[in-house]
């Protein structure tokens, strides 16, 4: 994993499609501590169990959700590109990873902390839920996706 860039990142509607309609308060404050990294090709960007403090805006690349499988190899369930984002579970106690995510190619994106988020959603909770609202489909369809690769499997 390579740490890009030498300044701060200020985040604007214009970063990346998730942020779109978001109040520049709150992008000023999710600016905090964010991060552009870079993850070469089969480089995990976090594993199955680690604590979530990472919310990922994908820029460029591929990267694959996986699972541990029993008595099977590690099974990627979705894949994530472009303009989508990764990383729930750092709203939902335990606060770990369910799953792992590797680059499937070479892969940008930027890294929002997590502690400033739930910082910020604490003062602000419109905001909040607005985030939520906004991941809420994407969530839903993951899920959705991965039953649809186990089903597959079991077939």
């Amino acid at each position: 994993m390579t740490s890009l860039g030498d300044g701060p990142i200020v985040l604007t509607e214009g970063t990346h499609p998730f942020l779109e309609r978001f109040d520049p308060k709150f992008l000023a404050a999710a600016s905090a501590n964010a991060r552009e990294m870079r993850f070469e090709t089969d480089e995990y960007v976090f594993r199955e169990g680690e604590r979530a403090q990472r919310f990922f805006l994908i820029l460029e690349g591929k990267v694959g959700l996986e699972i541990e499988a029993a008595d099977r190899p590690r099974l990627t369930v979705q894949t994530i590109g472009p303009g989508e984002v990764m990383g729930w579970a750092w709203l939902v106690h335990p606060y770990h990873w369910p799953v792992a995510a590797r680059a499937l190619k070479p892969t940008r994106a930027i890294a929002l902390d997590t502690f400033v988020l739930h910082r910020y959603f604490k003062l602000h909770p419109d905001v909040g839920y607005r985030f939520v609202l906004r991941l809420m489909p994407v969530i839903a369809k993951r899920l959705d996706d991965t039953r649809v690769q186990l089903a597959d499997i079991h077939a």
